[in-house]
């Protein structure tokens, strides 16, 4: 590379975090660095963020990574930017924010997506797009917002996601890329937009706000001099238009290795379940739900479902036992209570309980949609103690992951996860059990910014294509697979069995206890 530039940085814009990451060109984090940001909640479900702001941490961020070492600036050659996926960011005609952005958590547009689901044109939708219609996507916002505030979209030249919008400011440059095109208002088969779908939005009058289409890997544009000034890099540098954030973060934890398609889990507060499939084996649920995304290699895209309640569980159930003995006279935190959660699991009796992971006041999302759906143990008996309920709680993640995945076709022979969850042995090893499969942990810290780095590293002629790229950055941190004991393999199997069974009929309950 030129001037001895050999690094790349890579921004991933999250809804509470704005990372900034600097990799060598092969792979290897040198440096990071991060800033807080907040969004707003308001009335009927409202989240919005501030733009400027949201701006003013990317450069913060970016700032903030340099200042680790002297030297890191001279060395950057390419910058790339992911992040939060849906929402809407408008800006004007003279490239001003037109209102605080929408956020992806923001429930607005609940009654407009009851009423489009209803109608006809949504299965044609769904076909097209692989994607189950919810609040929180920007084709679900932006008509709502032309029902109910039309005087924002009559203000609006463009509408952005996140990522849109930090790259417009990085080169000044209005476009978008396909994964965010093609599971809203597109085809994931062509990865553009669509004209039925559009329509099935009732967003026909506003085709014009949607930017076009950018693909990273191939057309990258220079960062601006304005936007050089509030980085501290040097203007000129080219820039790398991401893909959403999933995406990344699954491309840079290992959704495909070897040239190989795999599956990947990040288990977080919720837990999002992705599976690289060549465009032709996509399976569509009967339930129209999850999502289709690109990955930036030809003809692979994931298919997504994510459930809204994963590690919260947990979190629900050992603040629950750190209340209880802080009533004593002993407080406890729940620091404290998550360092013994190996030690319970494995205190504990393999047996039959199941749980239902449904904890979220939201309800659930993946693998079907229902608000009303709240959690509850099965098979509970007077010999039963706290660490019999920690393992029922952390084999009940295991069985919603496996009932994502299920909704996605066939199960994947391995899996790899991502998160501060896959620390724990004992969910490793009731993942393993719980999929019949081998689960391999990414050591990659920062995957979503990698992923972004690593269509960088392609768009820059650092690799020929993705496949040879992922040989560097991905495959040499995943660590050894671990397997399940076939008896395991067997119980989790009859566990499913029951978890479905009783999924399937809990529907009128959750209506009766929902009810006032």
């Amino acid at each position: 590379m030129p001037d001895g530039r050999d690094l790349i940085v890579g921004v991933d814009a999250g809804t509470s975090v704005m990372k900034a990451v600097a990799f060598t060109l092969r792979g290897r984090q040198i440096a990071s660095a991060s800033i807080r940001n907040s969004y707003e909640s308001g009335d009927h479900g409202a989240a919005t963020q501030s733009m400027s702001r949201t701006w003013a941490d990317c450069a913060g961020a970016v700032r903030k990574l340099l200042e680790r070492d002297a030297s890191l600036a001279s060395r950057v050659v390419a910058i790339a930017v992911t992040g939060q996926g849906d929402g809407t960011w408008l800006i004007d005609r003279d490239g001003e924010p037109v209102a605080d952005a929408w956020l992806w958590l923001d429930a607005r547009a609940a009654p407009t997506v009851e009423r489009l689901s209803a109608l006809s044109g949504d299965q044609q939708r769904f076909a097209a797009t692989g994607t189950g219609l919810n609040t929180c996507q920007q084709g679900s916002q932006l008509a709502h917002m032309a029902q109910e505030y039309p005087a924002l979209l009559d203000r609006t030249a463009t509408a952005f996601h996140c990522k849109d919008w930090l790259y417009f400011k990085l080169t000044g440059v209005r476009a978008t890329d396909p994964s965010e095109v093609s599971f809203t208002f597109g085809n994931f088969r062509s990865g553009d937009y669509d004209h039925a779908v559009i329509e099935a939005l009732g967003l026909s009058a506003h085709r014009s706000l949607l930017p076009p289409v950018l693909e990273g890997t191939r057309t990258v544009h220079p960062l601006s001099g304005d936007a050089a000034q509030a980085l501290g890099l040097k203007a000129g540098l080219p820039v790398c238009l991401g893909y959403v954030d999933m995406a990344m973060t699954a491309l840079g934890a290992g959704v495909r290795t070897h040239r190989e398609n795999a599956a990947c889990s990040a288990i977080g507060s919720t837990g999002v379940h992705l599976k690289a499939t060549a465009i032709p084996d996509v399976v569509l649920n009967a339930e129209r739900t999850g999502y289709v995304i690109a990955l930036p290699i030809p003809g692979i895209v994931t298919q997504v479902q994510t459930n809204m309640g994963a590690t919260i569980n947990l979190d629900w159930l050992l603040q629950t036992g750190a209340d209880l003995v802080s009533e004593f006279g002993s407080p406890v935190e729940i620091a404290d209570m998550i360092g013994r959660v190996d030690g319970w699991f494995a205190a504990s009796k393999p047996g039959n309980i199941v749980y239902h992971p449904y904890i979220s006041e939201a309800g659930e999302r993946g693998p079907f949609v229902n608000a009303r759906a709240r959690a509850s143990f099965n098979g509970l008996s007077a010999r039963h103690r706290f660490p019999d309920l920690v393992r029922g709680v952390i084999e009940g993640l295991g069985l919603a992951t496996r009932d994502c995945y299920a909704a996605m076709g066939a199960l994947p022979g391995e899996l790899r996860i991502s998160g501060g969850a896959a620390r724990s042995q004992a969910l490793r090893r009731t993942f393993a059990g719980a999929l019949g499969a081998a689960v391999r942990v990414s050591s990659r810290e920062e995957a979503g910014a990698a992923g972004a780095s690593m269509m960088a590293a392609v768009a820059i002629g650092a690799y020929p294509d993705m496949d040879g790229c992922i040989a560097d950055w991905v495959e040499p941190y995943l660590e050894e697979p671990e397997r399940a004991d076939p008896a395991e393999i067997a119980r989790f199997e009859r566990l499913f069995e029951a978890y479905e069974t009783i999924r399937a009929e809990a529907g009128p309950v959750w209506n009766l206890l929902s009810s006032r």
